[in-house]
């Protein structure tokens, strides 16, 4: 079956009839994302040698666009997806991998920083830097304590794992990228969702202060993630820009 073909089923069977719920009580649209994730389609970019779909850039921003025509907040779960997933196809390991080809892994982005007392979804905050973070990574042995707090973050408290940047931990310039799981201890994420994102989002803060993860969770080189996110992160949102207007902004100042 064509990844078209199982996307039409999935937004027909199941995203179209729930698009109403989803937007005007502020649903989380978990079973889409269920079954999107059991059409191969949350693994359509990853590896066909991990089980993946083999996809690209392409097929990916044709997804989130047709999704979005239904349901803006399924559109804006996937966009933050795909490009969280592009990060970790080309950095990531094998298992977890493995784990979104399978369609067990719903991915998305913690890349901007707000204040203690700042309203992640108060207007006005799109143009903070996501390139200079101010969230900081201290080593010690193999654990890394992260301290931030991520605002306007997709699928908060219902994704699997976040691309989340950070200044580095022990280099002294440049950013640096981890794989933070969900379950990482001490990842607080507020009951009530933000105001920004599309309803249904799940759009909202995630805030460690500090949250712990293996010193093996970091993606690339310490210090080298502005490259990554200049050259695959920025591209993936752009091009999946026609979802409606992604949710993080990569801006240097």
């Amino acid at each position: 079956m064509s990844y078209r073909t199982a996307l039409t089923h999935v937004l027909s069977d199941v995203v179209a009839p729930r698009a109403e719920l989803t937007r005007a009580q502020g649903v989380f649209p978990r079973s889409a994302v269920t079954e999107l994730g059991r059409a191969g389609l949350l693994g359509l970019t990853v590896a066909a040698e991990l089980g993946g779909g083999g996809r690209g850039l392409t097929e990916a921003a044709d997804v989130v666009e047709s999704a979005a025509r239904i349901c803006p907040a399924t559109g804006a779960v996937l966009q933050a997806h795909y490009a969280a997933v592009a990060v970790v196809e080309e950095y990531g390991d094998p298992w977890l991998r493995g784990e979104i080809a399978a369609g067990r892994h719903l991915c998305s982005l913690a890349l901007a920083d707000g204040e203690a007392g700042q309203d992640p979804g108060a207007p006005g905050l799109g143009g903070t830097p996501l390139l200079a973070p101010r969230g900081t990574a201290e080593q010690g042995g193999g654990v890394v304590a992260l301290r931030a707090r991520k605002r306007q973050v997709v699928a908060a408290g219902e994704a699997d794992m976040y691309l989340w940047s950070s200044q580095p931990a022990t280099e002294r310039e440049g950013l640096s990228l981890w794989a933070v799981p969900a379950h990482a201890p001490d990842l607080f994420v507020p009951a009530r969702p933000g105001r920004s994102g599309p309803p249904g989002s799940a759009t909202s803060t995630v805030l460690a202060d500090p949250t712990f993860v293996p010193a093996e969770a970091l993606l690339g080189e310490d210090g080298g993630g502005l490259d990554i996110l200049l050259r695959t992160v920025l591209p993936w949102l752009m091009e999946s820009r026609a979802a409606g207007d992604p949710q993080v902004t990569l801006a240097a100042s």
